[in-house]
């Protein structure tokens, strides 16, 4: 007579999970596995995935294929194995290297992607990758999800019909009750078909999957952070065309001068609202970009700053090494203390890339007047100190 193995409950599911992962953290190795349906829905990502927001993104009747991977630790110091004094006083801040990626797919409805990833990185992973999942801001500025949340919701295209409508990305910032820890969640939900993300009926629900996962990773971390509410209603990431007078900025933008001999004149921007980074793209009358402003905060600074270290390794200074500076012919950068031992803020000007005049003959006094109003605003909003700014 065969035998039938019973179905494993969602519990004994996360219970070898932990295992799993506590092994892992022993041992130096990760966990890995590929699954399909409800059983290994419930162990991906270290069984903090939301699965009733999943099954209702991804549709409750479908087929799922899944995959997972988890490494590294968190919430440890880098030296707790090293008995080194010099290691130790290098790298006790730089401890976690948890690192937390699953992806779930229907094949006739999409995918969502989640990373999770602990903060700061070791400094051994400085130059290389990217420390942290990338948010789409090339062709569109990232709002913030408000509600009182640290994240912001992004895509490359938000107009309706385009080849990306239907693919966003959320990231969920946790600053952890651990001075200067946090965990960053970053979730890619792409759907095919009707789904579109100029329905304002659509929108939450991209975000949900990313704010139930940040509310169990906090809990199953013990990060301890401070966490939003429901989000119920999120903005459309602002697209080229969106721009407005200078003069009448209230976001990211405000109080950010006008300059005469660059002809900037116009502004996209977005609202503040916590948002661990933002972004404020000037330009001319017509909306032409001249300069973009940007201001990055925890894991996001940190990433920036690393890969200025990677890209720019032949200058004599980059942000990775001193709080104010020039990068190239027309690029600078300040930088603030914030509060609970976080990663120092970094705020950049640069003159966008496809303006060359700006580059080749760049006004480099209102650059640095731009940048001094734009990083004293946005300090001041998440509580940093006053910039250091760059001199001429």
């Amino acid at each position: 007579m065969a035998l039938t193995r019973p179905a494993l409950t969602r519990r004994q599911v996360r219970a070898l999970v932990a295992v799993a992962v506590a092994l892992a953290a022993l041992t130096g190795a990760f966990v890995w596995f590929v699954g399909s349906g409800d059983r290994a829905l419930e162990g991906a990502c270290d069984g903090v995935l939301p699965v009733g927001e999943v099954r209702s993104v991804l549709g409750d009747d479908t087929e799922l294929d899944v995959t997972n991977r988890t490494e590294g630790s968190f919430g440890k110091t880098a030296t707790e194995n090293d008995e080194s004094d010099e290691s130790h006083e290098r790298d006790a801040k730089r401890a976690n290297s948890l690192s937390v990626h699953c992806r779930i797919t229907a094949e006739d409805t999409g995918h969502i992607a989640v990373s999770i990833a602990g903060a700061p990185r070791p400094r051994a992973e400085y130059g290389y990758d990217d420390l942290y999942t990338a948010v789409p801001a090339r062709r569109t500025l990232p709002v913030p999800l408000g509600h009182g949340w640290s994240g912001v919701f992004a895509s490359d295209s938000a107009r309706l019909d385009d080849a990306e409508d239907g693919t966003a990305t959320t990231a969920v910032l946790l600053d952890c009750a651990r001075r200067g820890d946090s965990l960053l969640i970053t979730v890619e939900t792409a759907l095919r078909g009707a789904a579109t993300l100029d329905d304002p009926a659509v929108r939450p629900g991209f975000v949900r999957t990313a704010t139930a996962t940040a509310e169990a990773a906090n809990d199953h971390w013990g990060c301890g952070a401070r966490l939003g509410k429901p989000v119920r209603t999120v903005g459309l990431p602002v697209n080229e065309d969106e721009y407005e007078p200078l003069l009448g900025a209230k976001g990211t933008c405000a109080a950010v001068p006008t300059a005469s001999r660059s002809a900037v004149s116009t502004a996209r921007e977005t609202a503040r609202d916590r948002a661990p980074r933002e972004a404020c793209v000037l330009g001319t009358r017509d909306g032409s970009p001249l300069y973009r402003l940007e201001a990055y905060y925890g894991p996001y600074a940190e990433d920036a700053r690393s890969q200025y270290t990677r890209d720019y390794d032949y200058e004599n200074v980059t942000p990775a090494e001193k709080p104010a500076g020039r990068l190239g012919r027309s690029a600078y950068w300040a930088g603030a203390t914030c509060p609970r031992g976080a990663e120092s803020a970094l705020y950049l000007i640069r003159a966008d890339a496809a303006d060359g005049e700006t580059r080749r003959r760049p006004d480099l006094a209102y650059e640095r007047a731009a940048l001094a109003a734009f990083a004293a605003a946005s300090a001041e909003h998440h509580g940093c100190a006053a910039p250091s700014l760059p001199r001429g």
